[in-house]
């Protein structure tokens, strides 16, 4: 018909073209014969182009979300199958390939569990494939491990790289996929649901979560992962390789064999003659520590927007990595909280408010978080500062304490 497009500028514009036809509600199937006899392949970058270039264009990203499964399905025949690229044992990249194939099991063990629901009878007994149901569903929920890490670590890196759809379509369906599993294990819990209902579940929410934690695991090998490998340096994988415990593991363990190249060390202030302030001068090695013994989580967002400091204490409440300061704070949270974030930002930075306050229960703590509003002498907006702390504790406290008591074994060393 057509002849095939070898120039690569000319496959991303095709791509794209093909791509709104299948937005505007053209048949999938109609769609596919139209790329095949179009393009004779493409690869990851390209895809990642095209979504890019979508989004540069207008697309609003929700929308593209809500095709981005159709654009794997329809693109699928042309992308160009790579070898997995080689890296080393507990590479993050090694990590991120061992937990999906562990993933792909869990998958399995679910739908067989399904299945096997939905060959019980309306009037039969389910409970033993309810039990592997359940069983494989809560090794799913250990996906969320996964998810934080490609959100804070490889999304982090990918936009220092200029690459920013991965990290705004990606993100979003990684939360559908939770919501889906959150729904499931939550009907899952019910005790007096009749066979049927075990059925319907199976054949909507379940076989969704299923099909999408499968469809993340393919958009992440053939996509994410190679692009990552061939854009990131030697010093931001051993910094993702470095951060990476604060998220934990999905349902493997690193292996060994990986020695990361450290990053040389950010120019800092010499130790020896401090850091002066109107009030006093502690020396860097001081300051550091004081922001590590705080009560309270600190993180300082500048006046354009891009975090330029957090603290590290010893039990943050909401884990922080090094890679993402001077990222841009929309980026660091999820798309369905942007706009409450673009927000207070705006309401800081035009001078209507100084401070926003939240509370909420997170993981057994009920946490505080504050915004404030900083800024210079004269008023100039000079960014936001992040305070965060579990008041759990705190709440807690009855009566009075007048005499020394420790709560905690002295320190080493104490005398």
């Amino acid at each position: 018909m057509s002849e095939l497009i070898d120039n690569r500028a000319q496959r991303v514009r095709t791509l794209k073209g093909i791509i709104k036809r299948l937005h505007a509600g053209d048949a999938p199937d109609e769609v596919r014969n139209s790329l095949k006899e179009l393009v004779c392949q493409t690869d990851y970058s390209e895809v990642m182009a095209m979504e890019q270039e979508l989004i540069a264009d207008g697309m609003p990203v929700e929308e593209i979300q809500g095709m981005c499964d159709l654009h794997s399905q329809v693109t699928r025949e042309v992308l160009v199958q790579l070898a997995p690229a080689s890296v080393p044992p507990g590479h993050p990249v090694d990590t991120f390939r061992r937990e999906n194939e562990a993933l792909r099991e869990s998958v399995a063990r679910l739908q067989k569990a399904m299945n096997g629901v939905l060959e019980t009878a309306d009037d039969g007994d389910a409970s033993a494939p309810l039990l592997e149901w359940r069983q494989a569903l809560n090794e799913l929920q250990d996906v969320d491990k996964h998810y934080q890490r490609k959100e804070h670590l490889l999304f982090t890196c990918l936009e220092r790289h200029g690459i920013t759809g991965p990290s705004k379509v990606m993100w979003g369906k990684d939360d559908q996929i939770r919501e889906l599993l959150k729904d499931t294990s939550v009907a899952l819990r019910e005790s007096d649901t009749s066979v049927a209902e075990w059925k319907l579940l199976a054949a909507t929410t379940g076989a969704a979560a299923a099909g999408a934690v499968h469809e993340m695991i393919y958009k992440e090998e053939q996509i994410l992962l190679p692009i990552c490998l061939e854009r990131f340096t030697a010093d931001q994988w051993a910094e993702i390789w470095a951060s990476s415990p604060r998220y934990g593991w999905c349902l493997v363990e690193p292996r060994h064999g990986y020695k990361p190249v450290t990053p040389e060390a950010a120019d800092r202030a010499s130790a020896d003659g401090g850091v002066s302030f109107p009030t006093g001068t502690l020396a860097l090695e001081q300051l550091i520590a004081i922001f590590s013994t705080l009560p309270v989580d600190l993180t300082f967002v500048d006046a354009n927007d891009r975090v330029a400091f957090f603290s590290e204490g010893p039990s943050r409440v909401f884990a922080r990595s090094r890679a993402i300061v001077g990222r841009m704070v929309q980026n660091c949270h999820p798309p369905r909280s942007v706009d409450v974030v673009e927000r207070i930002l705006s309401d800081f930075r035009e001078g209507r408010q100084n401070v926003a306050e939240f509370w909420i229960q997170f993981v057994g703590r009920f946490v505080h978080i504050r915004y404030f509003a900083v800024r210079s002498e004269d008023g100039r907006y000079l960014g936001t500062l992040e305070v965060t702390q579990d008041v759990g504790p705190i709440r807690a406290l009855e009566g009075e304490r007048r005499l020394l008591e420790y709560a905690e074994p002295s320190p080493v060393g104490a005398q």
